[in-house]
């Protein structure tokens, strides 16, 4: 499994590079598929695919975080985190210099249930085929996807 450790100091690593706000991001695989969430018509970035994601609160661990966000978007319920996957860095709405660390994992088998105030489209994909490319997913959400373990099937 994972060293809660060495996950904190990428937090620590963040916070020395100037990072402002940190942002947990979820792979999600089932049968060879990838979870991907649309973020809804009201939302910043409208529109875009996303793993299930969010910002980190202040004194909350990462892995605390990356749990609470998976079952605030999805519902499901994080049983294991496999492995961390890479990080990427981006501008968020209000600004703010943005690192967002993502996350292999595992959840529970439950049924997808979504807030539709922030997404209104949950699509299970197959990395590496014409649906996927045609997705909306940043290039980095893409790069982070394309370097999961589930990729090489």
């Amino acid at each position: 499994m994972i060293n809660a450790e060495a996950i904190e100091r990428l937090r620590q690593e963040g916070e020395r590079d100037g990072i402002q706000k940190i942002v947990v991001g979820a792979i999600i695989e089932r049968d060879g598929k990838v979870l991907i969430l649309r973020r809804s018509p009201k939302e910043f970035l409208a529109g875009l695919h996303e793993i299930p994601s969010g910002t980190v609160e202040p004194d909350e661990g990462l892995l605390a975080a990356l749990s609470r966000e998976v079952h605030e978007e999805t519902g499901l319920a994080v049983i294991g985190v496999r492995r961390y996957v890479k990080a990427f860095d981006y501008l968020s709405g209000s600004g703010r210099r943005t690192r967002q660390f993502n996350f292999l994992v595992e959840t529970d088998d439950g049924e997808i249930r979504l807030n539709p105030a922030e997404h209104d489209e949950a699509i299970w994909a197959i990395p590496e085929t014409a649906e996927f490319a045609a997705l909306n997913l940043s290039s980095e959400t893409r790069a982070c996807i394309l370097r999961s373990p589930q990729c090489s099937l």
